[in-house]
């Protein structure tokens, strides 16, 4: 999406160069950096707390959650495809190719599983099951 807005810039340039070229320069560098910045505030942020994962809008404690695994490659495009469960709650980016699949153990909950892209799912998944470690007493 980075390089695809980056054409902008030459349509400004083409849309507004009968009138004046640097304002279609300018045009077109604002438009550009104005896209980028919504990009940024609308991406879904991701978090694994001790006690709880949120991803994008929704959080889910972690006591209500199995063993994550990451999936990267053609096993990542199986989980979001062929083995998906239409009943699994989604926080998909397109161009983020690999997936963390955390199972939901709440019997009380329809939802069987997340799915959530992430670049790092090895990390993602290490920060979410250790995250679960059973605290330690005196």
């Amino acid at each position: 999406m980075v390089l695809v807005s980056l054409l902008l810039i030459p349509a400004s340039i083409l849309i507004l160069a009968p009138v004046s070229l640097p304002a279609g320069i300018a045009t077109g560098i604002v438009l550009y950096l104005g896209v980028q910045a919504a990009f940024l505030v609308a991406s879904p942020l991701i978090e694994v707390t001790e006690t709880e994962l949120h991803a994008g809008k929704a959080s889910i404690p972690l006591a209500l959650t199995g063993e994550a695994t990451a999936h990267e490659g053609a096993d990542a495009t199986a989980e979001r495809g062929v083995r998906l469960d239409a009943r699994a709650w989604l926080l998909i980016r397109g161009w983020v190719p690999h997936v963390v699949k955390v199972p939901i153990v709440d019997d009380a909950d329809p939802t069987p599983y997340w799915i959530v892209s992430t670049r790092r799912p090895t990390e993602m998944a290490a920060a979410i099951n250790g995250s679960r470690r059973p605290s330690e007493t005196a």
